[in-house]
Order: structure tokens, then C-alpha cells, then sequence
């Protein structure tokens, strides 16, 4: 499902991890792991419940009426209302069913925010046996990361995972539309998710954001309410700096945009 199924104007605020501190717990995840694939085990279980139904390869229902949006991670639209099925939803929810179709007893780890904006349960889910469903659809390559502040538990091993299926081109990753793409390149008709580079030719500041321009035509947006997570990647600094940058691709006064939440989206790659 989309960025928009998240609650976009989260307030809860606090301290931000620190990059080393993330990096450092990679570099200690077990060798066995890492052959395969982290596995993001969960540190706790908030609730037990059992699946319903699955709606999509990141939504399901309980038994007990609610649904489930699971957390840190986006799969690919199944199409509704005329619109297409984008490629690799439909094995997204086939492998969401095989692991937790009617019937499943799963394990739930909340996070900072308990519902979004459609009443959802924002959860990070787990079979009873303990497989993390959101890193088996990472692993497959059929899921994105996602980080919506101030929802970041496991994102950096969930990003190790996407990292691993990117590297060996698994689902998602092996078709051109998740490929990275210059911001000069973009064509005016460009939306929907992108992996979009460039080097920032300029910082910019307006009362609510700050403004990173890539080209002449594409800008990245980053709300100033949203800058105590970028305590360790300045966004006023990066001028200069190549970056990649990902997330969904709209256009506003003539420009392309990309708005940016957190620094799990933005990367140096100078």
C-alpha cells in the first residue's frame, strides 16, 4: 500500500538512533544470518492474535475484526477502481497468505503509533513460530522499506534485508522502474515510487521545510518538523553531495517533488 496509508502528520517526537549505532548492530547480527539474510527476530510480543484474512501484501484482518497494516515496510499496489495491479503485488499477498492466511496464529511488536489514519493497527507481525513477516517479504523482493517516523523499530536490519534482495536483483528489484534514476533524466510525466540521484545544487528554506534541488525540475522536500531524526545527516549541509533519495514522485507549482520524512530515505553516495 501507499506512503498515504500512514499517518503523515505524526507529532509524537523523540531522540533519533544514531547511523553508528545501527551499523554496529549489523556488524554483529550472526554469521549464519547473514548468509541468509538478517532475520530481524523481534525483542518483545505486545499481543497475540490470529489472521483472518489477508487484503494485500502488507494488510491483513484479525479474527477479532481489526486490521493490520504492517509496519516498516511497503509492497506494491494491488489495483483498484480501473487502476492496475502494479508488478510483483499479486506474489506480495500470495506469500503474505501462505504465511499468515486464515488461521495463523501470529505475534504483534507495536511501535510508537498504535493506528493510522483508516483506524488500522500499525504493527510489526511475526508467525507464532517467529518468522518476521516484514523481512520475508523484504527478502523476497517484494517489499520497499518504509520508515514513517516516529515508527523506527528494526529499520536498520529490515534495511539490511532490502539491501541483500537489491544486490541479488530478487522481485522488485530486477525491473527498470526500481532502478535508480538521475533527477536530470526524470520526465515531467514521472510519479509513483522512484529511487531518484543527483547532486544537490541547492539547500533552500521555506517556514515549514527545508528544500534540497536536484535539477531545474525536481526538488526534495523535508519538513522541519521532521528534522530532530537527521541529527547525524544535516540536511543544510548537502549542498554539493551526490544523494540518492527515494519515495513517491508528485508535481506542485511546476515541479517534480519528493518529500523525505527521515534519513532512511536519503544516502550519500559521495
Amino acid at each position: 500500500m501507499a506512503i498515504n496509508a500512514m499517518n503523515p502528520q505524526a507529532k509524537f517526537r523523540r531522540s533519533p538512533p544514531t547511523w553508528t549505532a545501527i551499523l554496529c548492530a549489523l556488524l554483529l547480527l550472526p554469521v549464519a544470518a547473514l548468509g541468509g539474510g538478517p532475520t530481524c527476530p523481534a525483542d518483545r510480543s505486545d499481543q497475540r492474535v490470529v489472521s483472518a484474512k489477508v487484503f494485500d501484501g502488507d494488510t491483513l484482518a484479525l479474527t477479532d475484526g481489526r486490521r493490520v497494516r504492517l509496519l516498516g515496510i511497503n509492497t506494491p499496489e494491488i489495483g483498484h477502481d480501473g487502476e492496475p495491479t502494479e508488478p510483483f503485488a499479486k506474489e506480495a499477498e500470495e506469500l503474505l497468505r501462505r504465511l499468515a492466511g486464515a488461521g495463523a496464529r501470529l505475534r504483534l511488536r507495536l511501535d510508537k503509533e498504535r493506528f493510522d489514519r483508516y483506524g488500522r493497527l500499525l504493527a510489526h507481525v511475526f508467525r507464532d513460530g517467529g518468522d518476521n513477516l516484514q523481512a520475508r517479504l523484504l527478502g523476497a523482493g517484494y517489499a520497499t522499506t518504509l520508515v514513517v517516523p516516529p515508527n523506527e523499530w528494526s529499520m536498520g536490519c529490515y534495511a539490511a534485508v532490502e539491501a541483500l534482495a537489491r544486490k541479488r536483483r530478487l522481485g522488485i528489484w530486477g525491473l527498470a522502474a526500481y532502478q535508480p534514476v538521475p533527477a536530470a533524466t526524470l520526465a515531467d510525466s514521472a510519479r509513483g515510487f522512484r529511487l531518484v540521484t543527483g547532486r544537490v545544487q541547492r539547500v533552500g528554506e521555506s517556514r515549514g521545510n527545508l528544500w534540497l534541488n536536484l535539477s531545474r525540475h525536481m526538488a526534495v522536500r523535508i519538513p522541519k518538523d521532521d528534522l530532530a531524526y537527521f541529527a547525524e545527516l544535516d540536511p543544510r549541509q548537502l549542498a554539493g553531495r551526490h544523494v540518492e533519495v527515494r519515495g513517491w514522485i508528485h508535481k506542485r507549482r511546476g515541479e517534480l517533488r519528493i518529500t523525505v520524512r527521515h534519513p532512511a530515505a536519503l544516502t550519500l553516495l559521495d
